[in-house]
């Protein structure tokens, strides 16, 4: 029989090595490397699958299980794809065991579920199913740490979704490290991924997360995942975003908007409203702007303050991008005429919500200039369009879907772009087409 050979392995970035050392070769962390024994490789080549023409496969390949909740699945491409496997990630007490649960109440009943746990007994998760309100007879629930049990399980009871939270808590015997470790839980993915791949069972694995947000362990386990989802909450608001950063089956920049009640989550079907926090008629130093947001437009409300400096002047960003506040106020000074090195500037968008695009550039501005001139802009008007260096008005991709979604919530004026406006009227709204800064800091403040 084949000697095991030892190995160290890091915690942090799974890099090996033949010896010990206090600090990782590849990462420069210190103090991470555990032993590990690794197996001695076969040297019997298994039989392999064949290959499968094309034409062969079946038509239902586009099928895919409903949720319960619209915004689930929204935000993963259409519902859960059989034999796919989805990571959700968030911070401790954010939601996810509950949300998860009421997704496996909530599948159709003749897909038979399994939810594994390796953190809670069957009798907490019953306690929350009697204070949640659900029930689903073919949902079956199984308490351990065992990943051959589970997948045993779950091949013997015939399951066709199978939940396991978390991650983080499975160990499979082959490997002796401690479950939670690199080695660990690349194994335990590395199993589930073929499990799930060739039963075609839908698989949700809940995993922890790090200090610093990311999910806990190597970055290869989210390689090796057909979806990554992300748990976003603002610890002052009641809403929950779940975000997709990769998704195999759907747009990986989509999201979903989920309220926390005393009966579980409940979904927001007009995330809109609850980024408004005010009605169409502002203060000075603010705009409601419009961002898109996987598949759908998303009105959001972009607040700006302008005060006098003590001392340094101070550039704050909450939402959009810090270095992108710097860039723009360099703009505004060379191609607007106000120049703010004097002042403190700060940018924030209501409700928590990060904006990536460059369509908040000219809100932004004109949201500035609107606190530093005290001076609101334009009842009911929003804006959006991306600012060059050149002081030029830059479009953003779908302009006339945004400014129809703007129409429907009772905005009356918009300025965009001139690319980006439409070439039929929209009824309700008068929109107005810019080419400078100049332009759009004239028309919009009143």
């Amino acid at each position: 029989m084949a000697r095991a050979n030892t190995a160290f392995v890091c915690n942090d970035c799974g890099a090996h090595a033949v010896k010990w050392q206090g600090q990782c070769p590849e990462c420069g962390a210190w103090n991470s490397l555990g032993q590990t024994t690794l197996s001695p490789r076969s040297k019997n080549k298994a039989g392999g699958t064949e290959p499968v023409a094309l034409g062969s496969l079946s038509e239902d390949s586009e099928t895919r299980y409903p949720t319960g909740f619209a915004e689930f699945d929204r935000v993963l491409g259409g519902g859960l794809v059989p034999g796919s496997v989805v990571l959700l990630g968030g911070d401790p007490g954010i939601g996810k065991s509950t949300l998860l649960q009421q997704v496996a109440a909530q599948l159709p009943a003749e897909l038979v579920t399994c939810y594994a746990t390796g953190e809670e007994s069957l009798r907490q998760i019953a306690q929350r199913s009697q204070r949640l309100g659900v029930d689903n007879p073919s949902l079956r629930l199984l308490s351990d740490t065992s990943l051959e049990n589970i997948l045993e399980q779950a091949m013997a009871g015939q399951s066709r979704a199978l939940i396991i939270d978390s991650i983080q808590t499975m160990a499979t015997a082959d490997v002796p490290s401690a479950p939670g470790s690199v080695t660990q839980l690349r194994e335990c993915v590395s199993r589930i991924v073929q499990f799930a791949k060739q039963r075609e069972v839908s698989v949700l694995l809940i995993g922890h997360v790090t200090k610093e947000g990311a999910i806990a362990g190597p970055r290869v386990v989210e390689h090796m995942v057909d979806t990554v989802l992300y748990f976003e909450s603002d610890p002052a608001s009641r809403y929950t975003i779940v975000r997709a950063v990769k998704n195999r089956f759907g747009a990986s920049s989509e999201m979903g908007v989920f309220a926390m009640t005393e009966s579980g989550f409940r979904e927001v079907t007009n995330p809109s409203a609850i980024f408004l926090s005010r009605g169409h008629t502002g203060d000075a130093g603010s705009i409601v702007s419009v961002t898109w947001e996987g598949s759908r437009p998303l009105l959001v409300e972009i607040q700006a303050l302008v005060a006098d400096a003590n001392s340094t002047p101070k550039r704050l960003a909450q939402g959009v991008d810090q270095n992108r506040l710097a860039l723009l106020l360099a703009v505004l000074q060379r191609h607007g005429g106000i120049t703010l090195s004097g002042e403190d500037v700060f940018i924030n968008v209501v409700g928590g919500l990060r904006i990536g695009d460059t369509s908040a550039d000219l809100p932004s501005l004109l949201a500035i200039v609107s606190s530093f001139r005290d001076r609101p802009c334009k009842a009911k008007m929003l804006s959006f369009g991306e600012i060059g260096l050149a002081g030029e008005v830059r479009p953003v991709r779908f302009g006339t879907e945004r400014i129809m979604e703007a129409a429907k919530q009772g905005f009356t004026f918009a300025i965009v772009p001139t690319a980006n406006v439409p070439r039929k009227k929209i009824p309700g709204i008068e929109v107005i087409g810019v080419r400078k800064l100049d332009e759009a800091l004239e028309q919009a403040i009143s």
